[in-house]
């Protein structure tokens, strides 16, 4: 038991780190597409922004509620 309880700290770990990399990549995104007047780099920028703060959210949210499945 105490091996998937790590494994789902390992998991959550992972999730929130993709999440935030796809936020910060995202930010990159929306700052150059300002820089430059761009609209689709800033459309993307916002969709990376949001969908990464979304995977975070999910990783401290509902990966936990793994460990109490079992």
């Amino acid at each position: 038991m105490a091996f998937f309880q790590s494994s789902v700290t390992v998991l959550q770990t992972l999730v929130i780190a993709l999440g935030a990399g796809l936020g910060i990549w995202g930010g990159v995104n929306l700052m150059e597409g300002y820089g430059g007047d761009n609209p689709g780099a800033k459309s993307q920028g916002m969709k990376q922004l949001m969908a990464g703060g979304g995977i975070a959210l999910i990783g401290t949210t509902l990966v936990p509620l793994l460990a109490g499945l079992f």
